[in-house]
């Protein structure tokens, strides 16, 4: 008995001894790095738009701007291991997502001269400290940790190895195109938030994609409008269509597109129809308003062309998720495919227009 009693308190002395070798990270908040993705300025970091200035703002929308999508905190560094911290708000996850794009941290690390994905963080609670990436190679690091899409977030840090460097970098991509659109914009049915199409639209072209993506919310209010009048971009995309019915896109497209172009002359101003909706093949119901919403904006947007619109363009985005339906997490959204399959459509139909405007 004495003998097994040594044992085990042998065993447990020696696991403390190996616990308390194992050294913990040194942390560097997040505002001590380059908070980037910022719409307008605010005094929120993690915020895209101070809403306060803002007062006639829907207030769904008012919250929604709150949520972190296209924040990315920019940074180098030499460590071997990267970890976090970060708090979410206590609100219900969204069933559509996973939790890592819902409420996690999504990293990439550039190699060889290309944006790599490289770990997440794995929400666990309203706050969680958790491990991004290990056992990297020695050098410097150049990274980008994207933040929620779909959730406000504060109070985040970056943990480094004792002794490694952690240093801000600029923003790595350059202008600023404006994307006002629903929740496929702002990141659904995406499994992390680099995957958003704003995100992967920035990483491909090296243009700075700004998610103005609004969940279930992008209806063209003049308030919205106004708002967007405010915001200085290169040019604005208008992927604005899914969250309006038919009679609202008659109401308002036009007006938007005219208050756009009066407020932001000489600026390409891109509209886009809705994606087909998964759901429409079988559900009628839904098949019948993505039809009559693209017809809507379809008669106004063609008009808009035939006339030689200056600076105005529209991007019909059928068959965009592919023909096999296998590109939507739940017949309205696209999962990972087909989101990739619309950024393979849409990039190089965007990068065509803005190369007659970006020297």
């Amino acid at each position: 008995m004495k003998t097994l009693f040594k044992t085990v308190f042998v065993a447990i002395v020696f696991h403390y001894q190996v616990y308390a070798q194992v050294p913990k990270p040194v942390y560097t908040k997040a505002t001590d790095l380059t908070i980037a993705g910022d719409i307008m300025p605010t005094q929120n970091p993690y915020h895209r738009v101070d809403t306060v200035k803002y007062p006639a703002m829907p207030a769904v929308v008012k919250r929604l701007l709150t949520q972190s999508a296209g924040k990315v905190i920019c940074f180098t560094t030499n460590s071997k291991q990267l970890t976090a911290k970060w708090c979410s708000s206590g609100s219900k996850p969204y069933p559509n997502l996973t939790p890592i794009a819902n409420k996690g941290l999504d990293l990439y690390i550039k190699k060889d001269g290309k944006w790599q994905f490289a770990g997440v963080g794995r929400p666990d609670g309203q706050c969680t400290e958790a491990t991004l990436v290990s056992n990297m190679a020695d050098g410097e690091k150049e990274c980008l940790l994207y933040l929620p899409i779909y959730d406000e977030v504060g109070n985040v840090e970056i943990g480094t190895d004792a002794g490694a460097s952690i240093k801000p970098i600029p923003f790595p991509f350059q202008k600023r195109v404006l994307v006002y659109g629903s929740s496929i914009t702002q990141g659904a049915s995406a499994s992390r938030s680099g995957l958003a199409y704003p995100a992967r639209l920035s990483r491909l072209t090296g243009l700075n994609f700004m998610n103005l993506g609004l969940s279930g919310s992008a209806k063209m209010e003049p308030a919205v409008i106004a708002m967007i009048n405010d915001i200085q971009a290169d040019a604005y995309v208008l992927d604005c269509i899914p969250n309006s019915s038919d009679v609202v896109v008659k109401e308002r497209a036009l007006n938007m597109i005219n208050s756009i172009r009066a407020a932001h002359p000489g600026k390409p101003i891109i509209m886009v129809n809705s994606i087909t909706r998964e759901a429409g093949y079988i559900d009628t119901k839904v098949g019948n308003m993505v039809n009559a919403q693209n017809a809507a904006i379809d008669s106004i947007a063609k008009n808009l062309v035939k006339q030689h619109t200056k600076d105005f363009y529209y991007i019909d985005t059928k068959g965009f998720l592919g023909d096999d339906h296998e590109g939507s997490t739940d017949g309205i959204h696209p999962n990972d495919l087909g989101s990739y399959r619309f950024v393979e459509k849409i990039e190089p139909m965007i990068a065509d227009i803005l190369k007659k405007y970006f020297k």
